[in-house]
């Protein structure tokens, strides 16, 4: 994934502690409440470009980058309630002095973290495809 490129690789997740485990978390969540600020501003654009399309091309184009951001703004809230509950399963294990299930739970970290990564790199995506028809447009208005 190109979000956690720099990783450590091996068996990393398998040997961080709980803090550090929720830390991370952490920071999911607060990218992940970035991107549900920025997929709002994507579609406030995405309305208000639509009003000024001509071109049928241009109405399919801006129409199709516009279910990608709704399709990435329902994931975004999907990814916040699964880590507001991995950190609240994680703030047990915290102050657990007994760890069960510690297996079940450091792969359910790692699902987690590739699909946070995932999304990020979707949202892009996404984004730079509204950028790119919009930006088409303008240029092709000038001309």
């Amino acid at each position: 994934m190109k979000f956690f490129r720099n990783r450590p690789k091996g068996e990393f997740m398998q040997n961080r502690n709980w803090q550090e485990l929720f830390m991370l978390a952490e920071h999911w969540k607060s990218d992940l409440l970035f991107y549900k600020d920025d997929l709002r501003f994507l579609r406030h654009l995405e309305d208000k470009y639509f009003l000024w399309i001509k071109a049928q091309t241009d109405l399919e184009n801006i129409r199709k980058a516009g279910e990608s951001i709704l399709k990435d703004t329902r994931d975004c809230d999907e990814l916040l309630e699964l880590v507001d509950k991995h950190l609240a399963h994680l703030s047990t294990l915290i102050s657990e002095t007994e760890k069960q299930n510690q297996k079940e739970f450091r792969a359910e970290h790692l699902e987690l973290k590739e699909a946070v990564s995932q999304f990020i790199e979707n949202t892009k995506e996404n984004r730079r495809q509204l950028f790119k028809v919009i930006e088409f447009d303008v240029e092709t208005a000038k001309l």
